[in-house]
């Protein structure tokens, strides 16, 4: 089918995009900015414009709903306008169903949940058919409640929590909302349920993650007279993620999200979910292996737990192809990295913390060998993707490609615990400079090779 996804740049979006693309759609990406996202076709639109919307929409099947305005003031309001909006170009375009994520909650007093099933309704207004989805928290990594869910657990080994830690929550893997998203075109149009196995608590939750990441258990002392806006507060002390959005979400938190219609739902879709543990494992699972492919992708700072440091280096006076040719050398030897002292240094401190580095020498440099403390995750021209073996402060990843001239060099740490936390703002004001040196080495390495096959040439 050729399908439409409007904000097909979110977490869910682009999981959805990448899995319809997979099963061989064609796949509209749409987005206010045209940005390029994995197996669709980028398309700038503004769902709010009905007569621009309804030509992108023309000659689609289908079309799945992913938009919010969270990050803006009046949200509600704006959410149900763009909402109508897009229904009433899909109707125009001859769509012949909207599929929408909307949010759980029976007679919900948030304004953040109120406004979702609005939507859902204000979708439909228009007469196109709608299977509407309502979910409680996802667990996926990008998901704004699983980034808060991962800072404050990874951050803090005891916390002080309001009273709405307490409150029933029925959380659902990403993976398993995605498999429900898919089959929503084969079933009748209304309004589905979904949630994971178990209903949980955030409290649980926070103890669920630890487990499924390897942390001890966080102490957890709660003050039933800490409102949510205070507590809003505090989680932007601890959390990097956008307010705006989490103080909505933290809102809704009051609220019990839990599924009470879920034999409509398994008789309709026949999936069985995952717990809270498996979900967190897959999430973490899945965001570790989304860079074993994507890291070289990646820009400098922080996003979604994984902390990133990009360089982009000249080749200056050697060919690309002996930078590149170097690759195939590594293993065995502290010089092929650059500032071999240092890497001798944190060798010994790694065996203060119970890490076991070891010099590997690979027969032949191709995914799944292991040089040295890493495992090559990808090796093909002009590029190389090493992910860490047995780090200490989180997982590692380093990665080089030769392209255009330059060489670009990325480094990424997705930090465990308070002690990779503390490791990686502990190195922030020699980061930076260190991996400039790396970078550079990769090129001063290709000249000292060429200058010694030069002499050998002489000789």
């Amino acid at each position: 089918m050729q399908i439409a996804v409007a904000g097909a740049t979110g977490f869910v979006g682009r999981a959805l995009v990448a899995r319809l693309a997979a099963d061989g759609h064609e796949v509209l990406a749409l987005s206010r900015r045209g940005s390029e996202v994995r197996g669709g076709r980028a398309v700038a639109a503004d769902v709010g414009d009905r007569e621009a919307m309804a030509g992108v929409l023309a000659g689609c099947d289908l079309a799945y709903y992913l938009v919010h305005s969270l990050e803006v003031g009046d949200f509600r309001d704006r959410d149900r306008r763009l909402a109508e909006a897009f229904g009433a170009a899909a109707a125009a375009a001859g769509v012949g169903r909207i599929v929408y994520l909307g949010g759980l909650g029976e007679d919900p007093t948030s304004e953040h949940l109120v406004s979702r099933q609005e939507v859902g309704v204000a979708l439909g207004a228009a007469g196109v058919p709608v299977v509407e989805l309502r979910a409680a928290v996802i667990l996926g990594a990008g998901s704004i409640s699983f980034e808060m869910l991962r800072y404050l657990t990874e951050r803090l080994p005891f916390m002080v929590c309001p009273r709405w830690v307490r409150t029933a929550i029925q959380p659902i893997s990403l993976a398993d909302v995605i498999e429900y998203l898919v089959r929503s075109d084969t079933v009748d149009p209304g309004v589905y349920e979904v949630g994971g196995a178990e209903v949980s608590t955030y409290r649980d939750m926070i103890a669920d993650y630890a487990q499924a990441r390897g942390l001890p258990n966080r102490l957890i002392f709660d003050v039933p007279y800490l409102t949510p806006r205070l507590s809003s507060y505090w989680v932007d002390f601890v959390t990097p993620v956008d307010r705006n959005v989490s103080h909505a979400l933290i809102e809704s938190l009051v609220t019990e999200v839990v599924v009470h219609h879920g034999d409509r739902t398994r008789a309709a879709f026949g999936i069985t979910p995952m717990g809270v543990v498996e979900s967190i494992e897959r999430a973490l699972a899945d965001q570790a292996d989304a860079l074993d492919h994507e890291l070289l992708e990646s820009t400098s700072g922080l996003l979604d737990g994984v902390y990133t440091e990009r360089v982009v280096v000249p080749c200056r006076g050697v060919e690309c192809a002996e930078v590149e040719a170097d690759f195939d050398r590594i293993g065995g030897d502290l010089h092929w990295y650059g500032l071999a002292s240092l890497w001798r240094a944190r060798r010994a401190l790694g065996r203060l913390i119970g890490e076991r580095w070891e010099l590997r020498r690979p027969a032949a440099v191709e995914p799944g060998a292991a040089a040295d403390w890493w495992t090559v995750v990808e090796r093909r021209s002009g590029r190389l993707t090493l992910r860490g073996d047995g780090w200490r402060p989180g997982e590692a990843w380093l990665g080089y490609d030769v392209v255009d001239g330059e060489v670009v060099q990325v480094g990424a740490l997705r930090t465990k615990g308070v002690f990779g936390f503390l490791y990686w703002k502990s190195l922030v004001p020699v980061h930076r400079q260190v991996f400039v040196w790396l970078a550079r080495h990769r090129v001063a390495r290709a000249r000292e090779l060429r200058g010694a096959r030069n002499a050998d040439v002489v000789q």
